[in-house]
């Protein structure tokens, strides 16, 4: 996966947005405002995601390309990179996975109205 398709994956999503509120380098993604993925665009072979602290622990011992999150909280980002063994769908579900670990922790008045579920 390149970052053309990361970028397109990620803004086919409902309410997600893309900016650079760290710098003209880091593209970064958020659905209602909150940040559910980061690329540095000099590195652009990696990039990172909110996951769950059990699910992240475990990505860590079973794939060398899954990291702690590269200045993140630790516990609940990881820095995955794209250059090694894992599959496209590997890395997408990752991407899904940070985008609903984001989504769930809404109000859920924004929940139901990214989702288009009524309250």
């Amino acid at each position: 996966m390149n970052i053309e398709e990361l970028r397109d994956y990620c803004l086919a999503k409902p309410a997600v947005t893309e900016g650079f509120p760290f710098g003209e380098e880091t593209l970064v993604f958020k659905v209602a405002g909150k940040l559910f993925l980061l690329i540095d665009l000099d590195e652009a072979d990696r990039f990172n995601v909110k996951c769950d602290p059990e699910l992240a622990q475990e990505l860590r011992e079973r794939h060398p390309e899954v990291q702690p999150g590269y200045h993140m909280n630790k516990k609940m980002w990881n820095t995955v990179h794209m250059t090694g063994t894992l599959t496209r769908k590997q890395l997408l579900d990752m991407i899904d996975h940070s985008y609903h670990e984001v989504v769930k922790g809404l109000p859920k008045k924004t929940q139901a109205e990214i989702t288009g579920a009524s309250q």
